[in-house]
């Protein structure tokens, strides 16, 4: 929990939150602050969220953050398993539920970004089923389903892109570039064609042209084709050696071989393959589809900074730590019954381990028998097209084998040579360990000796001298070897100077013209280069100085034309108003009825005196309908009572005749029975 908090104190220090916790400030926090907090975490990862919590009630507030975790899928942890209990604490702002929902938040806040993002627009809304059997609410939840599709696609596209690389400045650099070679290659075909056509009969030579390049280009695909097709053969032709080789295999195996050893070899391979099928391949196949889904999900994240990275060796450092104490735990807590479990399954393990080790190097010596049979059928083919068929006779096959023996026999002969050069080299060695121990107990002996005569060192030293002696005298015939090949190397490098001093004189008369010559036109070069420079530098200053003045002066136009286009745009507004006014006092001002009521003012006028007659109107109708009310009213009340009480009869009248019918069917049955 410790490191929990650290954690969080951590991230909400840092961008883009900025608080300024520290471990005391942060474990004081009530439940308001908390709650606020965990919104402005929300907000910052969907800015709907970005809400003061003061101005919501608390089950809103709830709500909303339960919605949002939902769709970022937060599972709450074992210590929080009833969900009424985690929205219970989500409301009143505990510590217990709060802080593990911050700590997975700050954690991969990035991904819950994104996640947010795309829930706005890729959760599905449910329509019922019911709705869903109009035609147009299904032809519209069709068209939601599918541009739903296209925004994951756009989506991918997008991430694509970003993790590419690419952007749209490099983009747009290499847009102009293309359009400038472009334009170059416009020109240059412009120019071809008007040196072209001074030509005589160009558009002739032109289609000739085309035609070569055509035929160029199919010489191109059909040599391309040739390549292939060899290369189809080839591969065709392993394909057949290989074939026949298995079959040559197979018949000798069969001609070989009895029917149980080959029933025990098709076991021996079906059980091989069977154990390739299920526990070996699927294992690969599993742990390959991890590592390519960790690829994937490292590929579809954005480039890491350091930062990210020392997020991700801190949570590594965590999880490493949790491990080492849960194993501790198990340990701790390991009972003795469990023993005899562990050395089972420790024995299981190594018996996988083994095998699946069998396994790897079966399926490598396979390979390598593959591999080498593939040389020998390329061998065996360049020995058939060099010398000729290779299949022995009987009787060279015989003599092949009477070889063989004979070569058996003299290799037994020497190996038991070998055997007893090898016990005699055992018996010199333990002779000579032998005799280097009774030397070293003799010089022992004679270092006594030489101690108690108060000569010791004695034998040491001439033996020293004995062996610096022998030192010095192969070193001198070293010397005078290496003296009589110095000498005679030294002769001819002498004579090879000469030779070559005679040969160079007049190399080095000539380079020392051209020396000096170099020497000039290097001077006359410095004194040009800064002229040039002096030169230069001028003209970059006045350059330098005429492009500011025009730019000044392009400037100085630029804004004196904006100034008369808007001065323009106002004179032409302020003219069509004054055009309107003076129509408009025309028209208000002339004699003529008609024409005075095309005026603004006349109009309006009409109309303020058709609403005010309108108001007047409708005044006198509100009036009349008020003294009216209360009689209408009680005159509706009364056709209410008066439909109640026909109502009323009707019924009554219904009744009575179904009691009169009734009464009817009853006399006929009494008459029925006097009858009878």
């Amino acid at each position: 929990m410790g490191d929990q908090i650290q954690f969080i104190v951590e991230k909400l220090n840092q961008e883009p939150f900025r608080k300024n916790y520290n471990l005391i400030s942060f474990d004081s926090l009530e439940s308001l602050q908390l709650l606020q907090l965990l919104s402005d975490v929300l907000g910052e990862i969907d800015p709907k969220h970005a809400i003061d919590i003061r101005e919501e009630l608390p089950e809103q507030t709830a709500k909303r953050m339960l919605n949002l975790l939902g769709i970022l899928k937060y599972k709450p942890p074992g210590t929080v398993s009833d969900l009424n209990a985690f929205r219970q604490g989500l409301v009143t702002g505990s510590k217990t539920v709060i802080h593990p929902v911050l700590h997975w938040l700050l954690q991969r806040t990035s991904e819950l970004r994104t996640r947010a993002y795309l829930a706005r627009f890729l959760v599905k809304l449910e329509v019922p089923a019911e709705f869903l059997q109009d035609d147009t609410v299904a032809d519209f939840n069709k068209q939601y389903e599918e541009l739903m599709e296209a925004f994951k696609n756009l989506h991918k596209e997008h991430e694509q892109l970003k993790i590419s690389g690419l952007s749209t400045a490099e983009i747009r650099r290499d847009i102009g570039a293309m359009e400038e070679e472009k334009d170059q290659l416009a020109k240059r075909v412009e120019h071809l064609k008007k040196r072209v056509e001074t030509v005589q009969n160009h558009q002739r030579m032109l289609e000739i042209a085309r035609q070569l390049r055509l035929e160029k280009e199919r010489e191109e695909s059909l040599a391309q084709q040739k390549q292939e097709q060899k290369s189809q053969l080839f591969h065709a032709e392993q394909k057949l050696q290989r074939a026949q080789v298995q079959l040559k295999e197979m018949q000798h195996m069969v001609a070989d071989s009895k029917p149980d050893s080959l029933m025990k070899k098709l076991e021996e391979e079906m059980n091989f393959n069977s154990y390739l099928v299920t526990e070996k391949i699927p294992r690969e196949m599993e742990s390959k589809k991890t590592s390519v889904y960790f690829l994937q999900k490292v590929v579809a994240e954005p480039a890491m900074t350091q930062a990210d990275l020392t997020a991700l060796e801190s949570e590594r450092d965590e999880v490493n730590a949790e491990i080492n104490q849960l194993i501790e735990k198990r340990m701790i807590k390991y009972e003795p019954t469990d023993s005899k479990f562990s050395m089972y399954r420790q024995q299981a393990s190594i018996i996988s381990r083994k095998k699946e080790a069998k396994a790897e190097e079966l399926q490598a010596a396979k390979e390598e028998m593959s591999s080498l049979e593939r040389q020998m059928e390329q061998k065996s083919s360049q020995a058939h097209e060099l010398e000729g068929s290779e299949v022995l006779t009987e009787d060279e096959f015989k003599q092949y084998v009477s070889k063989l023996r004979s070569k058996n026999t003299f290799y037994k002969k020497k190996r038991l040579e070998i055997a007893e050069i090898t016990a005699e080299f055992g018996i010199l060695q333990r002779t000579e360990e032998l005799l280097r121990q009774r030397h070293e107990a003799i010089q022992q002996q004679l270092q006594a000796t030489e101690e108690k005569k108060g000569i010791s060192g004695y034998s040491y030293t001439q033996e020293e001298l004995e062996r610096v002696s022998a030192v010095k005298s192969e070193m001198d015939e070293m010397k005078g070897q290496t003296l009589d090949n110095m000498s005679e190397m030294v002769k001819k490098l002498n004579a090879m100077v000469a030779e070559k001093k005679a040969s160079l004189a007049p190399v080095i008369k000539e380079l020392r013209q051209l020396r000096q010559n170099c020497q000039e036109l290097t001077q006359e070069c410095d004194e040009k280069k800064i002229q040039y420079d002096s030169c230069a530098a001028g003209l970059e200053t006045n350059r330098s100085a005429l492009e500011q003045e025009v730019k000044g002066l392009l400037e100085e136009c630029a804004q004196e034309e904006s100034n008369y286009r808007y001065i323009n745009c106002m004179k032409r507004s302020l003219e069509i108003q004054l055009q309107r006014a003076k129509e408009e006092m025309k028209a208000y001002m002339s004699p003529d009825p008609q024409e005075r009521r095309r005026a603004v003012r006349e109009q309006y006028t009409r109309i303020i005196l058709e609403q005010e007659s309108l108001g007047k109107k409708l005044r006198e109708k509100q009036k009349v309908v008020r003294e009216s009310h209360g009689p209408n009213m009680k005159q509706m009340k009364m056709w209410q009572d008066f439909e109640q009480l026909m109502e009323c009869k009707r019924e009554c009248f219904l009744k009575q005749q179904n009691q009169a019918a009734i009464g009817q069917i009853i006399q006929e049955g009494g008459k029925d029975r006097l009858v009878l």
